[in-house]
């Protein structure tokens, strides 16, 4: 393993054990078995390091949209859609401790607002794709021309939040994948 990696894994273990503000430089630099500086060679601030955290170690959305995008036409829709809305889930619910750390963080969600805006990326892209697959599925029949598919992409997508951030609170009873189901199933009912 490079030193990146170990460092990026020690940022997960670090965050994992002591939470956001807990995951400090420090306690990062002495589990990665690295000096701050080198850290700091690799990363040019923390934000760089937790966005990495994000895109390369936890559950992305970003292999589900591609799998969703490739099932356009094929299968079964409900099916298809089910699936990701259970990585999304499983996402949002990994992700939690890092987004909740930087929305409490001022000075940390600046900077990180500049990066994502610096790099064309953030929290809205998914939704935009999802509605996306949605159009492509409108444009061959199998799902209803008069949804709106922004809205629909948004809904589901909300939903997965909205559950994986419950389940830090509650038992939620009901198993996921029949929850992804009946709300799928909702959204797309004709």
């Amino acid at each position: 393993m490079n030193t990146r990696d170990r460092i990026i894994d020690a940022a997960q273990q670090a965050i994992d054990e002591y939470g956001l503000s807990g995951a400090t430089t420090k306690r990062i630099a002495s589990q990665a078995d690295c000096s701050e500086a080198l850290l700091y060679k690799h990363f040019p601030g923390k934000e760089a390091l937790l966005l990495a955290v994000l895109l390369e170690r936890l559950p992305a959305l970003a292999p589900a949209l591609a799998a969703l995008r490739e099932r356009v036409g094929q299968g079964d829709l409900a099916g298809n859609l089910t699936e990701f809305a259970l990585a999304a889930v499983d996402f949002y619910g990994r992700a939690a401790g890092i987004a909740s750390g930087m929305i409490s963080d001022p000075s940390l969600l600046s900077t990180f607002r500049s990066m994502l805006a610096k790099g064309a990326t953030g929290p809205h892209l998914p939704i935009e794709a999802l509605a996306e697959v949605l159009r492509a599925e409108q444009r061959l029949g199998r799902l209803d021309g008069a949804i709106d598919a922004g809205a629909a992409a948004s809904l589901l997508m909300g939903a997965c939040f909205h559950r994986a951030h419950l389940a830090f609170f509650t038992d939620l009873g009901q198993p996921a994948d029949a929850w992804a189901a009946s709300v799928v199933a909702t959204l797309i009912r004709r």
